[in-house]
């Protein structure tokens, strides 16, 4: 048997579905941006300790090794992540005469922030690091491996210091495409336009408008030799969306389609392809002198 609602009962129920839909997506804003921070122990690296404060509400946690004169190079991780999910490019970056340079940015890992803003502030704590890299390895060339929110943190950053060679992995082109991407993963089809029930939250919550977080329009500003890395099965950040970038950088700019590879981590996908590939760039960019033992 129907049952028939009155027109106020009617206004009633869809007043209440309302209220419940904004209140989930206001609790799902609340996640996103929320710090939690965590105690971070990297692997036996014989890594030195490094504690930043780019600004009052942050901290910014990292770990330092040595190299040989040859570059210094920072990374920087994705989001919900830390500067242990680099240990093993580290390891490559030391093996090859370089420092490096590993931190939590903002909010991730053992860093502080107030919230999580998707590449917007971490930007501070990328520049403080990149001050505090030159600083230990003076006269040498800098350069960044970057991972999708460390990648939109690196681009996005205002007044950074300068760097020789950049690697961006798994970057999203702007906030509207990342976070429809990834509502469609989970809820389908529906999942775009229900994206705008998160953007919204930007400025009420973070004082932070849509349009300042597309690293598409910054990423020809970076003023160095870039090389893009994505996964060609990437759900998070599609192929079309990574040849955009790639069209949007300045020359000189390499691409490299990882076959297969979702958004996952690049370097423990295809170790061998990575080390070759990346290896090579840097040395290109950075080496200014030989070392002892190099062929």
């Amino acid at each position: 048997m129907l049952v028939r609602l009155s027109p106020s009962a009617c206004l009633i129920a869809l007043a209440m579905i309302v209220l419940v839909g904004a209140a989930i997506v206001w609790a799902v804003g609340s996640k996103l941006i929320a710090v939690e921070t965590r105690p971070v122990a990297l692997p036996a690296l014989g890594a030195e300790d490094v504690v930043l404060h780019p600004a009052p509400d942050q901290r910014v946690a990292g770990s330092f090794l040595a190299g040989r004169g040859r570059g210094a190079v920072l990374l920087l991780h994705g989001i919900h992540g830390d500067r242990r999910d680099m240990a093993a490019r580290a390891r490559f970056l030391q093996a090859q005469g370089y420092a490096v340079l590993l931190i939590d940015l903002p909010g991730q890992g053992a860093s502080t922030a107030s919230f999580v803003t998707f590449g917007l502030r971490e930007g501070e704590g990328v520049r403080a690091a990149l001050v505090e890299l030159r600083r230990r390895a003076p006269g040498q060339r800098i350069g960044v491996i970057a991972v999708s929110l460390g990648a939109a943190s690196l681009v996005l950053c205002r007044d950074c210091p300068p760097v020789d060679a950049v690697v961006l992995e798994a970057m999203y082109p702007t906030i509207e495409e990342a976070v429809a991407n990834r509502l469609r993963m989970r809820l389908g089809p529906v999942g775009g336009p229900l994206s705008a029930l998160l953007l919204w939250q930007l400025p009420l919550r973070l004082n932070i408008r849509s349009d300042a977080l597309r690293p598409i329009a910054h990423i020809a500003q970076l003023n160095a030799p870039v090389l893009i890395a994505a996964g060609g099965a990437d759900l998070h950040t599609t192929l079309p969306e990574t040849q955009r970038l790639f069209a949007a950088a300045a020359q000189p700019k390499d691409l490299w389609v990882v076959e297969g590879a979702a958004h996952v981590d690049l370097h423990a996908y295809a170790p061998a392809d990575y080390e070759r590939r990346i290896g090579a760039f840097l040395a290109r960019h950075l080496v200014s002198m030989p070392v002892a033992g190099d062929r």
